[in-house]
């Protein structure tokens, strides 16, 4: 049985989540207690069902402090158990709720909704730390529906090793465990022929790859990962976002990302580019 738990800020998309998961056939439970987490998998695999997705949040914050242990023991009976945690930035979550007009979860305490956002960061604590971390900030929905596919579909192994670009002006990833600045490049944007295209074209990657200084960062960046990687699996760790940026998030950082995703092939890989549109990823 594989179990997804999707975890989380309210207004970061748990909701887009969830209905994603539903579409591809998931059985699917928003707001569990963590207490009943046990007893409703046991029960679900009495009638065989293979792939559960359940939303845990601080709805249900008296027994947060319950989720590590309960994973932990579904990993020791043989459950394939993944988190899923989407983290947004405190102004995106604001702009949310004031367009939506929705109250947040924690709003019944009399508190303005950037004092819930602070409080709800503190419930939550270091449960990003168990799963996989999505900054949505910059994500349209259907950016978020393709990279919860994404993780869904992806092989179980002990390690997995995500590498995204993005653009510095649109702000830096919340979920990055580590950030390689790529700006000193020299930018395709300022030949006009390469300008509306992407670090995923040909021209633009003809041109990244006669410039000696992006081989170089390549060299570096690929020497760090590949000297540091064998630690991070030693660490007990589930997955690693090694992020790449540059101005827009369009040429040079993508270009990188796109290199390294391919320079690891005994490793499990994901890809993923922040700045561009789901149909070019």
């Amino acid at each position: 049985m594989q179990l997804i738990l999707i975890s989380g800020l309210s207004g970061a998309g748990k909701s887009v989540a969830l209905h994603m998961l539903e579409d591809l056939g998931y059985y699917c439970v928003d707001n569990l207690p963590t207490g009943f987490l046990a007893r409703i998998i046991l029960l679900y695999q009495k009638y065989n069902y293979q792939r559960i997705a359940i939303s845990v949040d601080t709805r249900s914050a008296p027994m947060l402090s319950q989720l590590p242990a309960a994973m932990s023991s579904l990993r020791k009976h043989g459950f394939d158990v993944r988190l899923l945690f989407l983290d947004a930035q405190d102004a995106t979550l604001i702009r949310r709720y004031s367009e939506t007009r929705r109250r947040h979860p924690l709003s019944q305490q009399g508190l303005t909704i950037p004092e819930c956002i602070a409080k709800e960061r503190d419930m939550l604590g270091d449960l990003h730390s168990l799963g996989h971390r999505i900054d949505t900030s910059a994500l349209s929905a259907n950016q978020l529906r393709s990279w919860v596919r994404q993780f869904a579909d992806a092989d179980t192994a002990p390690l997995t090793v995500l590498f995204q670009s993005f653009g510095f002006k649109h702000g830096v990833p919340l979920d990055a465990d580590f950030v390689f600045d790529v700006r000193c490049l020299p930018n395709p944007y300022y030949d006009p022929t390469l300008r509306p295209l992407t670090g995923q074209d040909e021209p633009v990657a003809a041109f990244l790859a006669q410039q000696a200084t992006v081989e170089q960062m390549y060299q570096d960046i690929h020497q760090f990962v590949h000297r540091w990687l064998p630690q991070f699996n030693h660490d007990n760790r589930s997955y690693l976002t090694i992020s790449i940026g540059c101005t827009g998030g369009q040429h040079r950082s993508v270009y990188l990302a796109e290199r390294l995703s391919r320079a690891f092939p005994n490793e499990q890989v994901l890809l993923r580019h922040r700045q561009l549109p789901p149909a070019q990823e």
